[in-house]
């Protein structure tokens, strides 16, 4: 774990002090080491009251503009940070709250020196606690030991990730109009959409893809995944293998990702 921030890093901190020339605030990932806002990076436009602002013990983040170790300053920014990177990095420090503790059940107490090893080996494998606790839901305990982390320790951090922690995912949806003007064009089309179903076959657990009838000539695919790149690849292999099979057996395929009303 860092002990100092880096210039450009987002930073949770908590105001402890207001003058009329910035702002002292406690850096709380960082072992309450404190930085500056001057009142010149409190807002944007003349300030005339830091108050009307911040206040002593608001939590804020901020962004890191400059450090330096050997005189222990830490410059802070807290206009630089808009409402979108704010809550981001408040939902990160939360869980990376959330990924710690949950270290420390796994390990017990009077465990100090095991817990901050482990979490020092899932920072340097994973660049967070809780994207390590992810990696634990999708791979297992396997992902932990080959981290560095002990069988016991890496069982017990799968077993609460398993019970704590949701993956998530995102969804997205295309059309595929087919027709196919064959006798057995019914059993064509069938089979086009067998064949799309099979797109995610072997691709694991974690991508689910689904197809439904909308009305003549159109259905409906539905991907989710874990993020988006998988979901889209999953959506166009699907959709092309459906294509490709109508066209095979004599018909006509199209894809599009937004509905379109059907002449």
């Amino acid at each position: 774990m860092r002990e100092w921030p880096k210039s450009g890093d987002l930073v949770v901190c908590t105001v402890s002090k207001v003058m009329d020339f910035g702002v002292i605030a406690k850096l709380d990932e960082y072992g309450g080491k404190e930085g500056m806002i001057h009142i010149s990076e409190v807002a944007s436009g003349w300030v005339k009251y830091i108050r009307d602002y911040l206040r002593e013990g608001q939590k804020i983040v901020c962004k890191v503009l400059a450090v330096n170790p050997k005189r222990g300053h830490i410059d802070l920014s807290y206009k630089d940070v808009n409402e979108h990177q704010r809550k981001g990095k408040i939902q990160e420090w939360k869980s990376e709250l959330r990924a710690e503790k949950w270290i420390g059940f796994a390990v017990g107490d009077g465990n100090d020196d095991i817990k901050r090893s482990i979490c020092i080996a899932l920072l340097d494998s994973f660049g967070s606690l809780y994207t390590a606790f992810e990696e634990a839901v999708v791979s297992g305990q396997s992902v932990l030991i080959d981290s560095g982390i002990e069988e016991e320790y890496a069982v017990k951090i799968a077993e609460i990730a398993a019970e704590n922690v949701k993956i998530p995912s995102v969804d997205i949806t295309g059309f595929l109009d087919m027709t196919c003007p064959a006798p057995d064009g019914v059993d064509a089309i069938k089979q086009a959409l067998a064949a799309a179903a099979k797109a995610v076959d072997g691709e694991g657990d974690d991508i689910e893809l689904t197809i439904n009838y909308v009305g003549a000539p159109r259905y409906r695919i539905h991907v989710t995944a874990p993020d988006y790149k998988l979901a889209e690849k999953a959506l166009k292999s699907s959709a092309q293998r459906a294509i490709d099979e109508i066209r095979h057996l004599d018909g006509v395929g199209e894809f599009r990702r937004r509905e379109e009303r059907v002449q």
